[in-house]
């Protein structure tokens, strides 16, 4: 076997692959998409072992009940629906609670009142008139209690106690039906409840009538210490426009009807005066109306923590009691916890780590609870997280082992727990009563899935299946299970108007003809076809050995089809794009759904020439995209694509690594339910292709490890230098691309290295390689709608490469004609550039930084050029290409001739022995 230094990609986080962190994903060829390689936990090695419970001093000697309580009064202080556990609980501990409960009702109030710059008085606080004191023993206090609110760090300065004053005067004189007049007078809204309308009117009639949105033309509204837009960009996205200076117009209308003196008074004094501008310092109004607890040994001291929370507007408080939110350091977490940790378990109150204040300061807005959250897994039954805001790695190993709950168009949803009962997917008329729904707005932090569907049993007892609720969060979907019986047009009606309240369109089109008009806010249907998803029907591990026990294909070519049948390749891949869901069939989706993503991805590469590079408008722009591909093609970590780069890495790749894995799932089926006794034989046959092992003293073999070991080199990734091994080489013909009889009679021919994901080798054996699907300013795709080669095996080793836990890759070696003319170009071909290209269907030679000794290149047989050379610097140094790339635009003129089995090894590491 030959070994040497590796070329694999980088070893990168889920979340960078995920998210699409700008350097974390190396560039690859169009015709084989795929991520960046994760060095992960085998997805069968035990989970991480968690401690079940924390004991401190303040839980007592019987600290596992008193945590067991706590647990219970937890779930139900969150409201959540989950089994209500009946007990008996101490007068003490009852009154304690509803304490808590009036201190946040409190909280509450003292929030509404500070956004509409009030100041809030302690109830304990009498006025003088009570105590009956004159208004000289009164003058000092009034005095003291006027420099210190001029000194606060929220703003409470003179504009804002004359703002609070106008309110109150205001609300004295003008009834609510009043102020919505004046609104709609003004073009304000004037829709919602009272608390809605009174504080618009008031900001406006202070600080002016808003202009509308520039954006979107929507309407401004003051919220959370910043003017937001309240309209929506588009059908795909709620417009994301703010500002702390909006533009305002004058003068202020008043309807005739409203005769009220002290409103026109108030109108006649401001004439000829410009507006205030309204104190929108975010910074400073981060955790207002926050109750905020400390707990414990923390990363610095109590004092700084209280500072910083001070300075941005929350309060601390030494109880838990009534506070929003307990801040503990992870740490202390694990050595037990404080008394006040114990007491916030039992009151169910959250408790988040330190890094939640400073990412909220960093951020300028006070970020979600839930994402800091260090006691869910302390809760046996708790409301968890997310699988989104799990980290990474324990993402992947919960959903690379998770069961796939939907597999298809026909297959009964898990959690309805009516397969086990016979129950299979109600058709009438040729519908197929199975809906699978998504919808992302990153403007509003939703992501969401919906299932809908109509299960007979047998006895003709017919039962919907509904489930909504946020993606990767299971704890928090609404989800039933209602029996209609016989009832059959019932269950029907009910599906039906189901479908249009989740969707705004009527079910009948949609399913019949895939009529569909995106309404506004509303889900997206996923157009699921009628086969198994590969990460369902494909062999499992444990079936994988009898399968091969079984075959009556050569060992070598069973090893092969063993991979490519399995699981395990499809679930990694789908992994790395943090879209492997067990609730959405990705892998199982019609042509017509690809195509949409395909047409979505030519829109969004046309209309982001035109983007400038940072501004509102092209916030607004990129957050609608990004909402639009991640409803199409869900993900548990949607993120705002930015720029070409992503485009390339995440959404084209993406669409090209989904399309091959649905080809995979077409083609190999249900091997759980398959009756035949060779099932890897049945996919082999089904590929249409001949794979037959090369022997390792021919002369195709000895060639082969000549051309990688000349044009491969070592790649280090932080202080590890990765190697490969041949493990096995494999000669391929198939009837889905020219017979080498047909190609070796065209002109230019050069055998060149393609790297590609073993899980899109399926197809690429299925069906051959296919162009990329559109042209992107970007290496991997700037030759547009090209098949990519390259004479570097370094360059196809990136794409190979898995990650060091799944250490077998593939590379192919395939016989290109370059056609009569070669156009060679050193920088970056435009789109018309690439079109013309793709017009001649002319061969391109895109010069990268190195290039192979031409002086070691030789011919192999029938003419055909084989660039095996020592890597060297070319006279392009400057050029966007590393290695040399081939693009080549007939797929007629390409021929795979051989996949080389590879292992990728550490080759530097140094073995310790064990002590004795």
């Amino acid at each position: 076997m030959l070994r040497m230094g590796a070329g694999g990609g980088r070893d990168v986080s889920r979340q960078q692959a995920a998210m699409g962190t700008p350097g974390a994903t190396p560039r690859r060829h169009p015709s084989s998409p795929c991520r960046t390689p994760l060095h992960l936990p085998h997805p069968h090695s035990p989970p991480p072992v968690r401690p079940r419970a924390y004991l401190s001093p303040a839980t007592g000697a019987d600290g596992t009940l008193m945590l067991l309580s706590a647990v219970f009064f937890s779930s139900g202080r969150h409201g959540l629906f989950w089994c209500p556990v009946h007990e008996t609980r101490s007068r003490a501990h009852a009154a304690a609670q509803e304490e808590g409960k009036v201190a946040s009702k409190k909280q509450k109030i003292e929030s509404k009142d500070q956004e509409r710059g009030q100041h809030v008085t302690s109830k304990n606080k009498k006025s003088a008139e009570n105590k009956g004191q004159d208004a000289e023993s009164e003058a000092p206090t009034k005095s003291k209690k006027l420099k210190a609110e001029e000194s606060e760090p929220n703003g409470k300065g003179a504009a804002a106690r004359e703002f609070a004053d106008f309110c109150k005067a205001i609300g004295e004189h003008l009834s609510v039906e009043d102020m919505r007049k004046i609104l709609q007078a003004n073009e304000q809204d004037a829709s919602g409840s009272e608390d809605a309308v009174v504080p618009r009117c008031e900001d406006m009639m202070f600080y002016g009538p808003l202009e509308k949105c520039p954006i979107c033309g929507g309407q401004l509204e003051f919220k959370e210490w910043k003017y937001k837009c309240t309209g929506n960009y588009s059908e795909w996205a709620r417009c994301t426009f703010s500002t702390n200076n909006p533009s305002r117009k004058s003068p202020i209308k008043i309807p005739d009807d409203i005769k009220d003196d002290f409103i026109h008074k108030w109108l006649k004094q401001q004439e000829g005066k410009e507006f205030p501008k309204r104190d929108a310092d975010e910074e400073a109004h981060i955790f207002s109306g926050m109750m905020i607890a400390l707990s414990g040994r923390m990363s610095r001291s109590h004092g700084y923590f209280k500072e910083q929370i001070m300075k941005h507007g929350g309060k601390v408080n030494n109880s838990v009691l009534g506070v929003t939110c307990v801040v503990a350091s992870p740490a202390e977490r694990d050595k037990g916890g404080s008394g006040g940790f114990a007491e916030a378990l039992e009151r169910g109150t959250p408790v988040v780590s330190e890094n939640w204040i400073m990412d909220s300061i960093e951020k300028k807005e006070v970020q979600p609870l839930a994402a800091y959250d260090i006691v869910s897994d302390v809760v046996p039954e708790g409301r968890g997280l997310p699988l989104g805001q799990l980290d990474p790695s324990e993402e992947a190993i919960e959903t690379l082992a998770a069961e796939v709950k939907l597999s298809g168009k026909r297959a009964v949803h898990k959690d309805s727990k009516l397969e086990k009962d016979g129950g299979c997917i109600f058709e009438k008329d040729g519908i197929i009563y199975n809906c699978a729904f998504a919808l992302c707005d990153l403007g509003c932090d939703m992501n969401q899935l919906c299932i809908m569907q109509l299960i007979m049993v047998p006895e003709n007892r017919l039962h919907l299946f509904y489930k909504k609720g946020p993606i990767g969060h299971d704890q928090m979907a609404d989800e039933r299970v209602e029996d209609f019986g016989s009832r059959v047009n019932d269950a029907i009606k009910e599906f039906v108007r189901l479908f249009e309240e989740v969707t705004g369109n009527e079910f009948e089109p949609w399913e019949r003809e895939k009529k569909f008009e995106k309404k506004s806010m509303k889900m997206y249907p996923l157009d699921m076809d009628v086969g198994v998803d590969v990460r369902h029907g494909g062999a499992a591990l444990r079936q994988l050995g009898t399968a091969a026990s079984h075959c009556k294909l050569d060992p070598s070519v069973s090893f092969l089809m063993k991979q490519l049948c399995g699981q395990e390749i499809y679930r990694y891949a789908l992994m790395e794009m943090a879209q492997d869901l067990p609730d959405l069939p990705i892998g199982m989706l019609t042509d017509l759904h690809l195509r949409r993503g395909e047409e979505m991805l030519l829109q969004m590469r046309q209309d982001a020439e035109s983007v400038p590079e940072s501004c509102p408008e092209a916030d607004a722009f990129w957050t609608e995209i990004s909402n639009k591909w991640f409803t199409l093609f869900p993900t548990t970590r949607p993120y705002i694509l930015r720029g070409f780069e992503q485009i390339a890495d995440n959404v084209a790749s993406g669409l090209e690594t989904v399309r091959d894995i649905n080809d995979a799932s077409h083609l190999i089926g249900d091997v759980f339910g398959s009756t035949l006794d060779d099932p890897l034989s049945e996919c082999y046959k089904k590929l249409g292709c001949s794979i037959n092992p090369v022997a390792e003293d021919s002369d195709d073999y000895k060639m082969i490890l000549r051309y990688l070991e000349k044009t491969y080199e070592p790649v280090s990734v932080d202080d590890v230098v990765y190697g490969v091994s041949v493990e096995r080489i494999y000669a391929v013909e198939s009837s889905a691309f020219p017979s080498y009889e047909k190609i070796k009679d065209l002109p230019n021919k050069v055998l060149l290295w393609c790297g590609t994901r073993s899980s899109n080798l399926v197809r690429h054996l299925h069906k051959g390689f296919l162009p990329a699907v559109c042209h992107l300013p970007v290496p991997g795709y700037m030759f547009g709608k090209a098949i990519v080669c390259s004479d570097a095996a370094a360059e196809a080793a990136r794409y190979g490469f898995t990650a060091v836990d799944r250490p077998e890759g593939y590379l192919v070696l395939a016989v290109a004609s370059l056609g009569d003319e070669i156009t060679e170009v050193t920088g970056t071909p435009g789109a018309e550039d690439a079109q013309g290209f793709e017009e001649k269907k002319i061969g391109v030679k895109g010069l990268g930084r190195n290039t192979s000794d031409e002086s070691e290149h030789f011919t192999w047989r029938d003419g055909i050029k084989v660039p095996c050379g020592k890597l060297v610097p070319s006279r392009n140094k400057n050029g966007p290409l590393e290695y040399n790339e081939y693009a080549v635009y007939n797929p007629k003129q390409v021929s795979i001739c051989f996949l080389v089995g590879v292992k990728y090894e550490e080759q530097n590491m140094e073995v310790v022995a064990d002590d004795e």
